[in-house]
């Protein structure tokens, strides 16, 4: 899912190792994070060597390099596998930082080799007390701002998915196919939020791999299969009213939220990230091939964040919103040549050298919106 800023080289000599799926072994008490004020994670596909088991309230930045043979992950959770922070698509060889505001509390760390299963987990406790960035007026009324996009996206959401559930219930194939990526557009423009809660999105978004995480196959992309590729839906209810359950759940938590500004930045680059690794390679949705309803929703929910995020940008980071601009507007032209009627082609109707210019223009964009969370946290 995309490219990262803030590269550099991390003096990893100070990390402490863990290893296999065991917890990390913490560091003393209240060291310090390696180098630059950031805490630095060593992933591999065995070990997640995080190089503080303690950090203070506040913005805190983990640096992780993956030293591994396979693409990783790296979360911060709070209990109940509360997602505060993520990065995705960490590349061997790869460093990406993660920005984040913590308060208080009692943490996990997590590097997911092959970004599957629970991950590699350490304990990280935040101490003291800080000054919230929502003190700020402008990041407030930022959040607030981008609280009522979410909430205008979930209502559509409740709306579209049960006109989808309708249609799969009463059996009716053709329109339930029309209406499936329609019901997504709404997940996807709001999917880092929606990510927050716990096992909610690997029951709603997940693919068919979350049975060999030991959870049963449900949600969208079991409905799409039924659809598309085993071609009877009449067994499929009680699915269909598992995702309604469970979408009405997610958004009843998503509108609830306390957001932090962060979280805005951050989960403009997780959008570019589900694009670049989900809807380009064709992945996501593998059987109905409608990928590219899900990237113009990945790209717009991006955008909407970085919007609400417009008036702090400007003040702090001018050169920076001139650039985001430019480079919106290129990724929006390169998917805009792809339309067919009210939508989209199939990601199968797509040659490789089309998919490379779409891959290569979320890349250049995803690169200047990787340092919208450094600027939010000065």
């Amino acid at each position: 899912m995309r490219n990262a800023l803030l590269l550099g080289a991390l003096a990893l000599a100070t990390l402490t190792a863990c290893g296999g799926t065991e917890p990390a072994a913490p560091a003393a008490s209240g060291s310090a994070p390696a180098g630059n004020g950031k805490v630095a994670v060593a992933a591999s596909d065995t070990a997640c060597q995080v190089g503080t088991a303690e950090v203070a309230a506040g913005t805190a930045t983990f640096s992780i390099t993956n030293g591994g043979s396979k693409v990783t992950e790296f979360y911060v959770y709070a209990p109940g596998d509360r997602v505060m922070g993520e990065v995705e698509n960490i590349v061997p060889g790869l460093t990406r930082d993660l920005v984040i505001e913590l308060p208080a509390g009692t943490y996990e760390t997590a590097c997911k080799p092959g970004m599957i299963g629970k991950g590699i987990r350490g304990p990280l406790k935040v101490t003291g007390e800080h000054k919230p960035l929502t003190d700020d007026a402008q990041l407030a009324e930022a959040t607030a701002s981008y609280q009522r996009y979410v909430r205008s996206q979930t209502d559509a959401l409740l709306v579209k998915t049960q006109e989808f559930v309708d249609a799969v219930k009463a059996g009716d194939q053709e329109k339930a196919k029309a209406l499936f990526p329609v019901s997504r557009t709404y997940w996807e423009r709001i999917e880092p939020v929606a990510e927050i809660f716990g096992d909610l999105d690997p029951k709603i978004d997940g693919r068919e791999e979350v049975i060999e995480e030991g959870m049963e196959f449900t949600g969208y992309h079991r409905l799409e299969k039924d659809l598309w590729a085993t071609k009877d839906i009449s067994g499929s209810g009680p699915i269909a009213d598992q995702l309604m359950s469970d979408v009405k759940l997610v958004v009843e938590k998503a509108n609830a939220e306390k957001l932090s500004p962060l979280q805005l930045g951050n989960g403009a680059k997780e959008l570019l990230d589900e694009v670049a690794t989900g809807k380009i390679t064709g992945e996501e949705d593998r059987y109905s091939h409608t990928d590219l309803w899900d990237f113009a929703a990945n790209l717009e929910g991006s955008q909407a964040a970085v919007q609400a995020l417009r008036p702090v940008l400007e003040a702090r980071d001018a050169a920076l919103v001139k650039t985001l601009d430019e480079k919106f507007t290129a990724a929006e032209t390169a998917l805009e040549a792809h339309r067919k009627g009210d939508g989209w082609k199939l990601h199968t109707e797509l040659s490789k050298d089309e998919l490379k210019v779409l891959s290569d223009t979320i890349n250049a964009l995803a690169e200047p919106v990787s340092k919208i969370a450094a600027v939010v946290a000065q």
